[in-house]
């Protein structure tokens, strides 16, 4: 006994050992962390998380060796914006909202995260979702039961009758629907209930409608829908609660308000000027421009309008067009951006597809990749485990063959994907 005691003992004092379980051989590594590409670096991975970044390819006794020296190296990318639990199909967008349950959607996304992942995107922020559905999906992609990436999500966005978010728009009006009301927000009162309500069902966010949409029936996007009030209750609510608020806000008064009343960003942000930008920087606010879903709506648009929503494709272009100006212009301007696809209408797993969009608005390739690392981390607001390959952070890495600053359609073809030091694509 006297033995087993001294054992225990030392080893509650003894140092344990740094040990690196993986170490990858980064030919070119872009880290997230400095805008200047690396090479011939070695990452060392214990467990799930990086644990040293080193220059040269070292070999430390017993670790496994990834082979990327051939390759460009990078931290697992990031959508900002996206609908892990909707599809496009092509079909009748009105029937299928009174045809497709809850149900449905939670077996597609689970396909949807799994391509998603596979795609480089190891973390996403979705923003619209059955609650339900889409924490379930969170929980069970945290547990290792469904290959996903990392999500924060909000669950249902909030918004007026009538508003973007009211699924009831163009129906009978005494078509009754279950869920249907739950997220209708016409006072502050409303809206300081609905933001506790998610918290407590386990959101890790909140997003917002105070201006009309695109894809929803008759309501005006360069109206401002939600009234000042509605809007700084539900921030105020948030923030108290530890979570962001995202706006989705086409016209520039809601833009504008929005961003005066703290909102952490903007999505889409179609109609917003130089007066906008500046309100932005100073409030620190990000814009998430979603070039992809405008130009797919766009093309659905001149091609089958008949599979959008009535009003829709008038809508999709008149606004979409002007996404692309937008973020010319709010980049210029000096607005922090994070990357997001809006996806959902575009199919799963095409992601990267934003990257060229962005290129070709004015970014340069690195403030495009930036805005889906570093940026994207920060405003999701856990920058402490992800959008960089540095110590401390999960070791979520993906790879490409080519050189992504000089061809950044490159990112749409991963090759190698690793989640908290699991290997997904090899």
């Amino acid at each position: 006994m006297k033995i087993i005691a001294a054992l225990l003992i030392a080893a509650a004092f003894a140092t344990p050992a740094l040990a690196a379980d993986i170490v990858i051989h980064a030919g070119h590594l872009i880290d997230g962390v400095s805008k200047t590409e690396r090479a011939q670096v070695s990452i060392l991975i214990h467990d799930d998380r990086i644990s040293a970044v080193e220059p040269g390819f070292v070999t430390p006794p017993g670790a496994e060796i990834i082979d990327l020296s051939n390759a460009t190296v990078l931290p697992g990318l990031i959508d900002c914006h996206i609908h892990i639990t909707s599809n496009f199909d092509g079909g009748n967008p009105v029937a299928e909202a009174v045809t497709r349950t809850a149900f449905d959607d939670a077996f597609a996304a689970v396909g949807n995260a799994e391509r998603t992942l596979m795609a480089g995107f190891t973390t996403v922020r979705d923003v619209g979702a059955n609650p339900k559905v889409v924490i379930a999906l969170k929980k069970a992609i945290a547990k290792g039961e469904v290959a996903g990436p990392r999500m924060f999500v909000a669950g249902p966005p909030l918004g007026p009758t009538g508003g973007h978010n009211d699924r009831a728009n163009g129906f009978d009006p005494e078509l009754q629907h279950e869920g249907w009301t739950d997220w209708i927000v016409d006072s502050p009162d409303a809206g300081r209930r609905a933001v506790r309500k998610l918290h407590q069902m386990g959101a890790d966010l909140i997003k917002i409608m105070p201006s009309g949409g695109v894809l929803s029936i008759a309501d005006d996007p360069n109206a401002q829908l939600m009234t000042d009030d509605e809007i700084r209750a539900i921030v105020e609510t948030a923030h108290t609660l530890h979570m962001k608020v995202a706006a989705h806000a086409h016209g520039k008064q809601a833009i504008d308000h929005a961003t005066m009343l703290g909102v952490d960003s903007i999505e889409h942000g179609s109609f917003a000027d130089a007066q906008s930008y500046k309100l932005m920087k100073q409030h620190g606010t990000y814009l998430v421009p979603t070039m992809l879903v405008a130009q797919t709506v766009v093309d659905i648009a001149k091609t089958h309008p008949e599979q959008l929503n009535p009003s829709s494709a008038a809508k999709a272009l008149a606004v979409a067009p002007r996404i692309r100006d937008n973020l010319a212009a709010a980049y210029r301007a000096g607005v922090k951006i994070a990357f997001g696809t809006d996806q959902g209408l575009a199919p799963h797993g095409t992601n990267a597809k934003e990257f060229a969009l962005m290129v070709g608005a004015g970014m340069s390739p690195i403030d495009a990749i930036w805005a889906a690392t570093h940026d994207a981390a920060e405003l999701i607001g856990d920058s402490s485990d992800i959008g960089a390959v540095a110590p401390g952070r999960f070791a979520d890495i993906v790879a490409v063959a080519g050189d992504p600053l000089a061809e950044v359609s490159e990112l749409e073809r991963v090759r190698f994907v690793m989640k908290g030091g699991k290997v997904y694509r090899k």
